[in-house]
């Protein structure tokens, strides 16, 4: 009798051991998928006005730098749990005020008229919630900038011995003539499940004005790498090339800059690794067969040089490389040079890419 009393006791508290987990665990799911909510499109961004009030000039040659940040986490020895390696969060506040400033003296070497950045982080659990956007605009606080936010994301409880934690992020768009409008446009992501890991993704529209009455455009953008598909890789990319289409048919020029999440060329996978064919999934072909004849890639094919690393080890050299970030103008816009530099991945996972350009 006393040994079926003990087992009753044994599996009342295991049941409700069980039930406390389940309830736990929908709580949890509830939260995530209740508090789901894209940023609308469309949305209309207020520059800060903090450059000059000219007009760029036509046949004047301008430079602009890309530079995904990588919110601050990665230096050479740091690998991400999404990619394949351990960590989630940086190593420490240290450690990201020191990557953030290493990417703003890096970007500053080429004295710059432009700049845009990617993966800014604020009031992050990965980054130590430091705000990268104020750290950035006090540093180039003679610029105009915008933003717009790029990722969004609730309380993600994985890894279990480190939570990815909540994560806010966004593009900073940086000139030295003033930025007279802004919008955010929202781009098609995944309808699944994936979608909590894709959230908000977007690219910024910024206008300045030039002196013939025209503008240009200046395009931000970090298309999706976790979650994506084929048919929304081509649904963004879509987007934005018919965003950028429009505009040269109004008689602007366009310049867009950022992380593409494909692989640039079409072939830099195999070029920069031995001639060896590297499928981590989000490293796609960029869809050259989709781009309007009025808009063209700015690749330095005589040098070839990575922009990105895969994370799921330590970097050293020989490790997989990429090209993922670049330059796309409209033929309105004469490329001078790009040129992508090496920085042996000390301060992000990507370097930066810069191009000097005119307007015809």
């Amino acid at each position: 009798m006393e040994k079926k009393k003990l087992f009753k006791k044994i599996l009342k508290i295991a049941l409700c051991v069980l039930l406390s987990f389940v309830i736990i665990v929908a709580s949890y799911l509830g939260y995530v998928i209740f508090s789901y909510d894209r940023i609308a499109d469309n949305q209309q961004i207020t520059p800060q006005k903090s450059g000059s009030d000219g007009q760029l000039k036509i046949k004047e040659s301008y430079t602009a730098v890309i530079q995904n940040l990588g919110f601050g986490a990665y230096t050479q020895d740091f690998t991400f749990f999404m990619d394949g390696g351990t960590q989630s969060w940086a190593e420490s506040e240290e450690s990201v005020k020191a990557c953030i400033n290493s990417g703003a003296d890096k970007v500053s070497e080429f004295n710059p008229d432009f700049i845009l950045f990617q993966e800014v982080d604020f009031d992050s659990t990965r980054s130590y919630h430091i705000n990268q956007r104020e750290m950035l605009e006090k540093r180039f606080k003679n610029f105009s900038s915008t933003f717009a936010v790029n990722y969004h994301s609730a309380f993600l409880a994985y890894p279990f011995t480190q939570p990815h934690g909540a994560s806010n992020s966004g593009l900073l768009t940086l000139s030295k003539v003033n930025i007279t409008a802004c919008k955010r446009r929202s781009l098609p992501i995944s309808e699944s499940l994936s979608k909590f890991l894709d959230l908000d993704r977007c690219y910024s529209v910024s206008r300045i004005p030039v002196e013939n009455g025209k503008e240009l455009v200046l395009y931000n953008v970090h298309l999706s790498a976790y979650g994506g598909s084929d048919e929304i890789r081509t649904a963004q990319m879509t987007m934005l090339f018919n965003d950028m289409k429009a505009e040269y048919e109004k008689g602007n020029y366009t310049v867009c800059g950022g992380d593409f999440n494909h692989d640039f060329t079409g072939d830099s996978t195999q070029k920069l690794n031995g001639g060896q064919t590297v499928d981590f999934g989000w490293a796609q072909p960029f869809p050259e067969k989709l781009l309007p004849e009025c808009i063209t890639r700015c690749v330095n094919y005589e040098s070839l040089s990575p922009t990105c690393r895969n994370c799921d080890v330590p970097y050293k050299k020989g490790n997989f490389t990429i090209i993922v970030d670049g330059f796309l103008v409209s033929e309105n816009v004469e490329t001078v040079k790009v040129q992508n530099i090496d920085t042996e991945f000390t301060y992000s996972d990507h370097n930066p890419v810069v191009l000097e350009f005119k307007l015809k």
